[in-house]
């Protein structure tokens, strides 16, 4: 199992959700991403080193870090994730 981790920035990001949506994202952080977080694909250019999962219309943008972590960057619409 990995450890989630979240950048100050993502609660930001959060508060632009509705509850509902919120607690679908966190739920799905927490089943699907924590167990195999290297299964999601990798982002290229200006991005490369950052993975993305996606949550229906939210794309979720993280990093794998040492000492199996992974720090979350950044939630947001996916017309919004890569600005």
């Amino acid at each position: 199992m990995f450890k989630i981790t979240f950048k100050k920035s993502v609660t930001k990001d959060l508060k632009k959700i509705s509850r509902d949506q919120v607690n679908n994202i966190l739920d799905k952080i927490e089943s699907n991403l924590s167990k195999t977080p290297e299964q999601y694909p990798e982002l290229k250019g200006k991005f490369a080193g950052l993975r993305k999962f996606r949550v229906a219309n939210y794309r979720i943008i993280f990093a794998i870090l040492e000492e199996k972590t992974v720090l979350i960057t950044r939630i947001r619409h996916r017309k919004e994730s890569y600005k």
